[in-house]
Formats: structure tokens, sequence, C-alpha cells
């Protein structure tokens, strides 16, 4: 073949690799599309079944409110009603009997008049007698109209148009929600996650974070506070997980709508404290330990249960209980672990105690941290910082000069300092030694 002909050969190769690189690219935005169009209808479809079981629900709920306060108004007029025409039927009774026996008086005096010479003086005494004892001159007192209930009902047509108003602004539909999910960053059994507002006209009093398993159970919140980002702990390694975000407005008691669904996961194994460890109880994912009392005059240090802390990442250690003070105690990172050792302040480990002092391979620093309390948080940052290859391969097993810098914080503040090691590492042992029982800490 010439030269001329494996040219060809070559460009014809590769333009065919460039087409199939390009159909590739091709499909993928094909792919995103049918995403995007497959989220527009959806939601649509949401929001239309979610406005029309919402407007149903309030027409129920505001035909039964009617009801009940028809309902209520029409006892009220019954109640006034029978209360009122009570007292008249008395007066009625009594009206009546008073005619009837008007009536029989006037009879008897009609039979007095017309009976004969022999009997009239009886009758007519007798008669005369009778209309005495009546009282002819007594009548009862009927009430004037006015005083009389005249029973109507008051009806505001200002609520129409309130409710017209209310109505009118009730609800709304949006196109996108206010907050958006920005960056879901695993983290040792657990994934940071952090979040955005995205409707600068939207004023946030507060945040809403939930997440669930992606292919099964229902979303349960996680948090809710005015930070813009959360830790959510306690999730399973290689497991998919959905995590979404709201916001309420200022003074607002409802939600705005869930910003679309992020998928998250970690591959990295949670933070363990190391079971069988005397003196210390531990919680059942191993990441709480407490200092128990079974040991009270000698415990050594707890260690991690694997080096699983990476250069790179933000190591945690939360006291959720405290103790007495001593100035043995320790909580920090470690090359690797000594059994015999009573405290972390010693070589080849940096730490920070309960009093607030930072030793770095057991020498303390002139800096120092606000001493450890109830709720207090102490944070451990470390990145490779490399003066001097460390081998002419730079592989970090042969050994030669390792420098980590590493961040200490504790409250508001922190210590920065170069931490050099005689060999390299790529992931530290975390542990803590306490002298008295009483403390605990949940590490992540």
């Amino acid at each position: 073949m010439s030269i001329e002909a494996e040219a060809l050969l070559q460009e014809a190769k590769e333009s065919i690799e460039a087409a199939q690189n390009y159909r590739s690219e091709l499909q993928q935005r094909l792919h995103g599309l049918s995403q995007a169009r497959k989220q527009v209808r959806g939601s649509s479809s949401q929001a239309r079944e979610g406005l029309k079981r919402h407007f149903s629900e309030l027409q129920t709920a505001v035909a039964r409110l009617l009801t009940e306060r028809l309902s209520v108004l029409l006892s009220e007029v019954d109640v006034i009603e029978q209360d009122s025409v009570r007292p008249l039927d008395d007066c009625q009774k009594l009206i009546e009997h008073g005619v009837n026996t008007a009536d029989e008086l006037l009879r008897e005096g009609e039979v007095a008049i017309r009976c004969g010479l022999g009997e009239k003086e009886d009758k007519l005494g007798s008669f005369t007698k009778k209309a005495l004892q009546i009282q002819l001159d007594s009548l009862p007192e009927v009430p004037v109209l006015v005083d009389v209930p005249c029973v109507s009902a008051q009806l505001d047509d200002s609520l129409l148009y309130a409710l017209r108003d209310r109505v009118s602004r009730h609800g709304s539909v949006s196109s996108h929600p206010p907050v958006q999910i920005e960056e879901l960053q695993e983290r040792p059994g657990s994934v940071l996650v952090r979040w955005c507002k995205v409707d600068d006209e939207f004023a946030v009093q507060d945040y809403r974070l939930q997440y669930r398993r992606s292919v099964s159970g229902q979303y349960e919140d996680t948090y809710i506070g005015p930070e813009q980002e959360f830790l959510v702990l306690h999730l399973d390694p290689h497991t998919d997980h959905l995590f979404r975000v709201c916001a309420r407005g200022e003074g607002r008691t409802e939600w705005s709508p869930w910003s679309v669904p992020q998928t998250g996961y970690t591959t990295l194994a949670p933070h363990e404290w190391c079971p069988g460890s005397e003196g210390y109880i531990l919680s059942s994912r191993r990441n709480i330990a407490m200092r128990s009392d079974s040991s009270p005059s000698k415990a050594g240090v707890l260690y991690s249960n694997a080096p699983t802390y990476f250069c790179g990442q933000t190591l945690t250690f939360k006291i959720s209980a405290t103790g007495q003070v001593d100035k043995r105690d320790s909580i920090g990172v470690c090359v690797g672990c000594e059994g015999e050792a009573e405290s972390l302040q010693r070589d080849q480990a940096v730490c920070i105690s309960t009093n607030g002092a930072v030793f770095v391979n057991g020498k303390e620093m002139t800096n120092q941290l606000p001493s450890i309390t109830l709720g207090s948080a102490v944070t451990f940052d470390m990145e490779v910082v490399n003066l001097l290859p460390i081998s002419n391969n730079n592989n970090l097993s042969e050994g030669g000069n390792f420098k980590l810098r590493v961040t200490i914080g504790s409250g508001n503040r922190e210590v920065v300092f170069d931490w050099l090691l005689d060999q390299g590492v790529d992931c530290l042992f975390f542990g803590c030694s306490l002298a008295h029982p009483g403390w605990k800490v949940l590490v992540f």
C-alpha cells in the first residue's frame, strides 16, 4: 500500500472515530432532552393533581363549614321563636279563658232577665254576685308589637368579597423552585448536602431538607433551619439516596415547592470506634463512645476500628456529655495504634486536650483553643504539603520527609500548623483518651 493510501486510510479511521464520538455525544444530548421533557411532563402532571386535590378538599371543607354555620343560625332562630311565642301562647290561653267565662256570664244574665217573677229576684242576685267575682274591669295585658321579637338574619356581603379576594390570591404556580441543591459531597458514612437560593426576591426564613432511599421508602425530615448545608449521617455506603430541599418565606407558614431531587451516595465506610476497648462503651453504630466507670483508674486510648480518615476530609468530634477534666485527656488523629499508650499526647499523633491545649508529636504548642465543654465540636482538616520529593518515584511507602498541614477548629477559633512525619501516609487512625467517666464523643 502506498504512503498516500495509508494516509487516506488513517484519515478515514480518524473520521469514523470522530463520527462515532459525535453520534455518542448527540445521543447523550437526546437522552438529556428526554429527561428534561420527562421532568416537565411529570412535574406538570403532579402539579395538576395537587391543585385538583387541594381545591376539591377546600370545596368540601368550605361547604361543610357553611352547612354547619347555617345549622347554627337556624338553631338560633328556632330558640328565639320558641322563647318568644311561649308567653304569647300563655296570654292567648288566658284571654280565651276570659272570653269563655264572659260568654257563660252573658248567657246566665240573659236567662236571669227572661225568667219569671217568682224566681227573677234569686236569679238576678246570683248573677250579680257572680259578675262581681269575675272582676269584669280587669283585663290581661297584651304586649305591643315593638316589644315583641321580630326575628331577622344579618348577612354581611363583605364575606363574599373577602373570600373572592383570598381565593383569587390563593395558591401559585411556579416553573422553578426558589431553592436548589447545589452540591452533594460524600463523607464517611454520610453525605454533605449544600443548597442555594435561586430566586433573589424570595426572602428565606428557614430551609427544610429531606432524604430517602432512591429505591423505596418515604422522604423524612433531616434538617430545618437557616443554614445552607447539612451533613446527613448514618447512610449505608454504595446506596443511592434522593435529597430535596424547600424553603419558608419570612412571616409565612407554608413551605415553597420542593427542589428537583438529586441522587447522592457515599463510597466511604463510616467512622467507627474499635469495640472491646477497656473503659469505653460504644453505641450500636459504633460512632459514639462513652467513657464508662468500669475502669475508673485505668483506660488507655480508644482508637478507630480502621484508618478511615483520609487527607482532604473533615473529621468532626461532637461532645454530647462531659466528665471530670484531666490533663491526659486528648482527642485527635495518629499514624498507628499503640495499645499501651495512656494518651494521644505522644509521637506520631496530633490532638487537643479537654482544656484546649494542642499537642503535636507529644509536645504542647503555644497556641491554645477554647476548653472542650458540652456541645463542643472539634474538627480536624489535613492536606499534604510536599516540600521535597518523597522518593525518586514519589512512592509514599518508601519514606522520606512528609508534611501535612493540619487545621484544628474548636468553637469559633482554629490553629493551623505543619505536621512533619518520617514516612508518607494516605490514611490515619483517630482516637480519644479520657481519664474520667461521663464523657461521650460522637465522631463523623
